[in-house]
């Protein structure tokens, strides 16, 4: 293990994340908000540790191994977790744990949140929360790749530790960095429309910027209690359900659209094409449900909130305009359930991702066909192309060990004394990346005592660094030389 060049590049990372408190900071002046000296305390803080880090290892220059990505990787998750929450421990006065939890929550893009009363907050502190959201969107280690090999340092095997799902080794570019820079401008072109949206459907520009950072992010985080059922504004709602459909798709796909000036990529690609008839199935589902039971009283309206949860949810955003936890049959559940599924690999979604249940639903079709015809020579297609025996193993492996870390990270909280209901939500809505969930949960996460938070913290980095990254550095394995 190369551990000076971890260091050093750690510690790159940390300056570079110290740069991104520069805007809060700028925030809180414009604002008079009180705020600048704790963001300035926290800028110290973060500058003296990347500087401790890399000072001493700055000359070291050496080749990273796949191992280091990964160690690197969920190294800079936990300490990205940790300082993010200095800003809410020196300005919004959280303890360390409420801190620690807000802070991952937002870099993972889970939205899940422990702050009661959000309209109160600093102007600065609302910022900082938001901003979170769009640096963990798209990944922070991503973004560092674009900028480290001006610095003399390879970025692949951070790329494959950070970049989910199995198609992970496809580049749109020749170079990694290329590719990495490709897909933040789209991002942030994305971004930026969607705040010009949302300015011209009547929100103040404030709440605008705030807003679209953690739309495209696929966070969920608001700037109000009420989340964007705070404007009750049709238009605002279809403007985030496209910017959240837009987030829960392949960003790899956009970037085809784009260059290639062809909108039909997004209909000929399999996942994509999969993940919209999904979210149309559950709306229509949904929606009459709600029009069955008469909840709303107006099929239109049924619709409306039907589309809005249904799309916020199964991209793992987390919005909401209505309480979906008290809707009628099982409709809550069946939104829950649609959080597993997420949205496309390589977007900004959580979940287990469209392209695995697809080739796990591929699978079982394949093993069914067998058992008819048990001597038949089959293959798992994908878009025309057979899907590789040591990809579908990975499918079932990833899906193997979702399954155990849920079960066991559910039996943990029940164990600190949350109810049934609560644990299950609030691990599936913490390791799908979700946010907003059933019971305890269903608003926020306040009422849980410390141990569940933490609990709740370990199951968001699985869900965001898709498990393996750091079951990875659990295995013996992995340590021999």
């Amino acid at each position: 293990m190369r551990y000076a060049a971890i260091a050093r590049i750690l510690g790159l990372l940390v300056l570079i994340f110290g740069a991104s408190m520069l805007p809060p900071l700028g925030v809180s002046l414009w604002y008079h908000d009180g705020e600048a000296q704790h963001f300035l305390a926290s800028i110290l803080v973060i500058v003296a540790l990347g500087l401790a880090l890399w000072l001493p290892t700055r000359h070291r220059r050496a080749e990273l191994r796949t191992k280091d990505g990964f160690i690197i990787v969920a190294l800079f998750w936990v300490v990205l977790g940790c300082l993010g929450a200095l800003p809410f421990m020196f300005g919004a006065h959280l303890s360390f744990v409420d801190s620690l939890f807000e802070s991952v929550s937002g870099f993972t893009t889970t939205g899940a949140t422990v702050i009661q009363h959000i309209d109160n907050l600093p102007p600065s502190i609302l910022y900082h929360r938001q901003q979170i959201q769009l640096l963990g969107g798209m990944g922070v280690v991503v973004l560092a790749v674009a900028v480290l090999p001006m610095l003399g340092v390879g970025g692949m095997q951070l790329y494959r530790a950070e970049t989910p799902g199995p198609m992970k080794d496809e580049k749109i570019t020749p170079r990694i960095a290329h590719t990495s820079r490709a897909l933040w401008l789209i991002y942030f072109a994305l971004t930026a429309a969607c705040a010009f949206a949302y300015w011209l459907a009547g929100m103040k520009p404030f709440d605008a910027i705030g807003n679209s950072f953690s739309t495209l992010s696929t966070g969920g985080f608001s700037m109000h209690d009420a989340s964007l059922g705070y404007y009750n504004s049709p238009a605002i709602e279809a403007i985030a359900d496209v910017f959240m459909l837009a987030g829960g798709m392949n960003f790899t796909v956009h970037f085809m659209v784009w260059r290639g000036r062809n909108p039909m990529h997004y209909f000929t690609d399999p996942e994509v094409r999969t993940f919209l008839v999904v979210v149309a199935v559950a709306i229509t589902l949904i929606t009459i449900g709600l029009a069955f039971t008469g909840y709303y009283g107006s099929v239109w309206t049924d619709l409306r909130y039907a589309a809005f949860q249904v799309i916020s949810v199964i991209t793992s955003t987390g919005f909401t305009t209505a309480n979906f936890s008290v809707w009628p049959l099982s409709l809550p559940v069946l939104l829950i359930l649609s959080s597993f599924i997420g949205g496309c690999a390589g977007s900004t979604a959580g979940g287990m991702k469209v392209i695995r249940v697809l080739l796990l639903g591929k699978q079982a079709t394949r093993e069914i066909t067998r058992l008819v015809h048990p001597n038949a020579v089959m293959q798992v297609k994908l878009g025309g192309r057979t899907v590789p025996e040591r990809t579908m193993a990975a499918v079932w492996a990833f899906f193997s060990a979702y399954v155990a870390a849920f079960a066991v990270l559910m039996l943990a909280m029940i164990s600190t004394g949350v109810d049934q209901v609560t644990a299950f939500s609030a691990i599936a809505t913490c390791m799908n990346n979700l946010g907003p969930g059933l019971g305890k949960v269903a608003a926020n996460f306040h009422s849980l005592n410390d141990t569940a938070k933490i609990i709740s913290v370990i199951a968001m980095l699985l869900g965001r660094l898709e498990i393996f990254t750091i079951l990875v550095l659990l295995s013996p394995a992995f340590w021999r030389n």
